[in-house]
């Protein structure tokens, strides 16, 4: 027997007509039983009812927690800057942005060392990796790493408690 021999034994099954008398065998209450929700019209059960035992979702455990302190970056690789930028050219932020290199002004930038620089360029971010920093200044440029922004909550909020204090301290003097 071949795969184009194969046929299906039951070509076009029957549709269950039910509630038309009770020699068809789906008579009076059409196979939903008697009484209670499921025999109501409406009635469906959630998608993901196991018949009373506990879910899935219930058996497994709690995992992780979102870290307040995690900080996204814009990242931007060194091929990048080799292809837009010519040499002894000044990048920064607002210059990637100029270019629609960057998709979000709101999240410090960070320049990782992926891909090949040949020219001379300088580069200020609030990140660099170490091997951007070492290909960026092998080729006799200059990378200038921003004075830590404060981008999350807690480290704003510590910010301006420090501020206070401060200005509180100098009323008093």
């Amino acid at each position: 027997m071949k795969l184009h021999e194969l046929y299906n034994t039951v070509p076009r099954q029957a549709r269950k007509r039910v509630g038309r008398g009770d020699g068809s065998g789906h008579g009076r209450t059409a196979g939903r039983g008697d009484k209670g929700a499921g025999a109501r019209s409406g009635h469906t059960r959630r998608p993901y009812f196991e018949g009373g035992q506990i879910p899935l979702i219930r058996r497994l455990p709690k995992r992780g927690f979102k870290n307040p302190n995690h900080l996204e970056y814009n990242v931007v690789n060194l091929a990048i800057l080799e292809e837009n930028f010519d040499a002894g050219s000044t990048v920064d932020r607002d210059e990637l942005l100029k270019r629609g290199l960057l998709n979000k002004n709101t999240r410090p930038l960070k320049i990782l060392g992926d891909g090949e620089l040949t020219k001379s360029l300088n580069v200020t971010a609030d990140k660099f990796s170490a091997t951007a920093k070492e290909r960026i200044e092998a080729v006799g440029g200059t990378c200038t790493e921003i004075e830590k922004s404060v981008y999350n909550e807690v480290e704003r909020r510590k910010a301006r408690r420090a501020e206070a204090a401060n200005a509180q301290a100098s009323k008093q003097d």
